[in-house]
C-alpha cells in the first residue's frame, strides 16, 4: 500500500501537530504513523508524518503544491516522499569486500528495498563480486594528480545510473568539496565510535589506549571529515586479551549491521537533519 511521508521541521510553537494532522484529515487521509520531537536546544519542531494515499483527495502529483500553502502559513521546512519509490543507490568501495556483500545480499532478501545499478571502486579486487550479482562495476583509479577528473567521472556514472543515495561501503578515499557540493545523499560508514579515534587506524589507536569497548558509526558525508550528522552507532565489548585482528574481526561485524540499519533508515525517510552547517544534528524517527 503506497503511503506519503511528510519529514517536517519549523520553530516550535503551539498547535502545530493539530494544523498538520488536521490537513491530512480533511483531505481524507488516514494517518498510519506520526511522530514527533521537540529540540529545546534549537527551540525546533521536528516532525515525521506517514498517511495511506488509497482514498486520498488530493492526486499525488499535487499534494506538494498543496502542502506548500500551508506550510507558508505556519514556516515549514519539508521534504515529501512516497513509499513506492524505490531508491537507486551506488556502492563505492575499496578492497574491503564485507559491508559490499552485506548490502547485496539484505537487498536481495528485500530487508533494503533499493536498487543497485552499479558499484564503483577504485581497486579492481571487488569487480567479480559485483559481477556475481549482475550488477555493473566501473574502476575508476585515483591519484593526488588525477583526482578531480576522476571525481567528474564518478559524478557522470552517478547521472548515468540515474543514483538517488551513494553508500560509502568502506570506500577509502576522501570525497572533495566539489564533488559534495554536487551530490549531497552520501552515507558513510565509520569503523570506530565517533566521536572517538576519526580517521585512519581507529582499531590500533583504540588497542593502544587499552579501550574495553569499540563501535562503528553511519553518518552523512559533509567536507568536515568524518563529523557528519550520524544516523546509525553501535559498540561491542572488548577485553585485554584482544588482538588488533581480533578488534578488527568484532568492528566488521558491526560495520556490517551498523550501516544496513543506516542504509534503511535512511531509504524509509525515518532521518531528519537539522541544524546549521557546521552543526548538523540528526532525529531518527524509527
Amino acid at each position: 500500500m503506497a503511503t506519503a511521508i511528510l519529514l517536517i521541521s519549523c520553530p516550535d510553537q503551539r498547535g502545530l501537530v493539530a494544523k498538520i494532522c488536521d490537513w491530512v484529515f480533511i483531505h481524507n487521509g488516514n494517518i498510519i504513523h506520526a511522530d514527533q520531537h521537540v529540540d529545546d536546544r534549537a527551540g525546533l519542531f521536528l516532525m515525521r508524518l506517514e498517511w495511506e494515499l488509497t482514498d486520498f483527495s488530493i492526486p499525488r502529483d499535487a499534494i506538494g503544491a498543496e502542502f506548500s500553502q500551508l506550510a507558508a502559513t505556519i514556516g515549514l521546512d519539508w521534504q515529501l516522499h512516497f513509499s513506492d519509490r524505490v531508491s537507486r543507490l551506488a556502492i563505492f568501495v575499496s578492497k574491503q569486500d564485507h559491508c559490499l556483500y552485506d548490502l547485496i545480499l539484505r537487498q536481495k532478501a528485500k530487508e533494503i528495498v533499493a536498487h543497485i545499478p552499479v558499484v564503483i571502486s577504485n581497486h579492481r579486487l571487488l569487480e567479480p563480486v559485483a559481477h556475481n550479482f549482475d550488477i555493473n562495476f566501473h574502476y575508476v583509479p585515483i591519484t593526488p594528480e588525477t583526482k578531480a577528473d576522476r571525481e567528474q567521472e564518478q559524478l557522470e556514472l552517478l547521472q548515468k545510473y540515474e543514483i538517488d543515495v551513494v553508500v560509502l561501503a568502506k570506500y577509502m578515499q576522501v570525497l572533495s568539496a566539489n564533488f559534495l557540493q554536487q551530490f549531497k545523499e552520501i552515507i558513510n560508514i565509520h569503523h570506530s565510535f565517533l566521536p572517538a579515534f576519526p580517521g585512519a587506524n581507529p582499531y590500533q589507536r583504540a588497542h593502544q589506549r587499552g579501550v574495553k569497548i569499540i563501535g562503528a558509526t553511519s553518518h552523512y558525508v559533509t567536507e568536515d571529515l568524518d563529523e557528519g550528522p550520524i544516523i546509525e552507532q553501535d559498540v561491542i565489548r572488548v577485553s585485554h586479551r584482544d588482538t588488533i585482528d581480533s578488534m578488527v574481526r568484532k568492528g566488521r561485524d558491526l560495520e556490517r549491521v551498523v550501516l544496513a540499519r543506516a542504509v534503511r533508515l535512511h531509504l524509509e525517510r525515518r532521518v531528519l537533519v537539522y541544524g546549521k552547517p557546521g552543526e548538523l544534528r540528526t532525529v531518527v524517527f524509527d
